[in-house]
């Protein structure tokens, strides 16, 4: 068994996959094995391909398991992370979504904070190579750990939504200038880190019920990511990095409709762990949406 099984979720993406399967062959921490679910509902072929079987087998040559499913049908994103967290077994399991490009170092550096911290999960926010000119100082209030992590008193009517402009655009690429200029690793306190390249400590996403709630909602949805990390911080605590080491590629989203967050679920799910009533939450502190997406504009 691995220390860290990398979970990726894929849908009709084959090149996104393809840059992603390639960015963990050039990792510099290599106790890893590799798990795909794919969606992609007319695939056939799909993982078989030419460009994913040669990384497979690289990966595999290099001592990686790689396990390759096909999982339909589509019942929304959280119902895909949880058949994935159902297929590890690792201590550790990195959400790595199939639009982004991994550094080198990054799944290393990661897992690094994580055994230091102790804390529910690490994340690295995604930017966007195409706002790099786009400099936002109004977004860059960011939040530095001065301390060891440690839980934070969530609830549905006290979450710091502001803390998630940090991640927007270009804006961890700028920051990492200003804070980690000579590649030390900088942590900062995050409301929550997009779904595209976090790692989680297995056993306590599990004690707070890792993605079970995915039948509570829709298959069309956002914030699965979201409310599962402000269980985490209440719990454990959890925190972003920089250098962030992690390039959205601008591929189009796989969910256009997000009418429906995950993050509703909040109150009751909290609720549910801590064995109180549960306490809903006022409509005007959820955000118009949880995007799920550093990179977004």
């Amino acid at each position: 068994m691995a220390l860290v099984d990398v979970l990726i979720p894929t849908m009709g993406r084959k090149t996104g996959l393809a840059v992603v399967l390639t960015g963990l062959l050039g990792q510099t921490f290599a106790d890893f094995d590799v798990v795909v679910s794919d969606q992609t509902e007319d695939g056939a072929g799909y993982l078989e391909s030419i460009e994913i079987e040669t990384l497979t087998r690289a990966l595999r040559r290099r001592g990686h398991r790689v396990a390759l499913h096909r999982h339909l049908p589509r019942r929304g994103l959280a119902e895909q992370r949880q058949f994935l967290l159902d297929q590890s077994r690792a201590p550790f399991v990195h959400y790595l979504d199939d639009d982004v490009l991994l550094d080198p170092p990054t799944l290393g550096r990661m897992l690094g904070v994580m055994r230091a911290e102790g804390c529910g999960f690490v994340g690295c926010a995604a930017p966007s190579l195409a706002y790099l000119d786009d400099v936002r100082p109004h977004q860059q209030g960011i939040e530095l750990w001065e301390g060891p992590v440690r839980p934070e008193p969530f609830a549905p009517d006290a979450i710091p939504w502001e803390r998630h402009l940090v991640n927007n655009a270009a804006n961890p690429l700028h920051l990492e200038q200003r804070f980690a200029p000579d590649g030390e690793t900088v942590r900062y306190k995050v409301a929550w880190v997009g779904g595209a390249n976090v790692l989680y400590d297995r056993a306590k996403l599990l004690d707070v019920g890792g993605f079970g709630f995915w039948d509570r909602l829709p298959p069309e949805h956002a914030g699965e990511e979201a409310v599962v990390q402000f269980l985490l911080i209440r719990r454990y605590g959890g925190c972003g990095i920089l250098p962030a080491g992690t390039y959205h590629l601008g591929l189009p989203t796989n969910v256009p409709d997000r009418a429906r967050n995950a993050t509703e679920l909040f109150g009751e799910l909290m609720a549910e762990r801590d064995g109180r009533p549960s306490v809903a939450a006022p409509p005007e502190v959820l955000p118009p949406a949880v995007a799920g997406r550093s990179a977004d504009g």
